[in-house]
């Protein structure tokens, strides 16, 4: 593992978070696997079942970014490996985001999830083939309970 290795994947995964800020979708698709890699690429959104292959993943991003009028991510706890031709990125999704629906239109709201992220080097370039989100309560909800 080179650092030339873990900025690259550092950088495509900063790639999939602003792509996902900036409601691009052809960004978005520029960071997932594709070709002979496209049935392996999976996706698991908070509370969502598992999405298998690149079509059906990238359908849900456009269906999320069409309803998402705002969204910012501040990553914290970020790891990074690199194994040979994969890598696999860990971090803390801090969120804010927007409500554009209801009586609560226009109102910031927050959350945290775990993110794994697994990337695959494909001529040379790092690109997404998994990414799972899981949500987490918050210490306050944990003290509740």
């Amino acid at each position: 593992m080179t650092r030339a290795d873990l900025a690259a994947v550092e950088e495509a995964n900063a790639e999939f978070y602003a792509a996902f800020e900036a409601g691009d979708l052809d960004r978005m698709s520029a960071v997932w696997a594709g070709g002979p890699h496209a049935a392996s690429v999976g996706c698991v959104h908070p509370g969502w079942p598992l999405l298998k292959g690149r079509d059906e993943v990238l359908r849900s991003w456009a269906l999320i970014m069409a309803n998402t009028p705002y969204i910012q991510f501040v990553l914290t706890d970020l790891h990074t490996e690199v194994f040979g031709d994969h890598a696999l990125v860990t971090c803390s999704e801090n969120i804010i985001t927007m409500d554009d629906s209801g009586e609560d239109a226009g109102m910031l709201a927050g959350g945290s999830i775990v993110a794994t992220n697994l990337f695959l080097r494909v001529e040379g370039e790092w690109r997404l083939l998994h990414h799972h989100g899981s949500p987490v309560l918050n210490q306050m909800e944990d003290d509740e309970e």
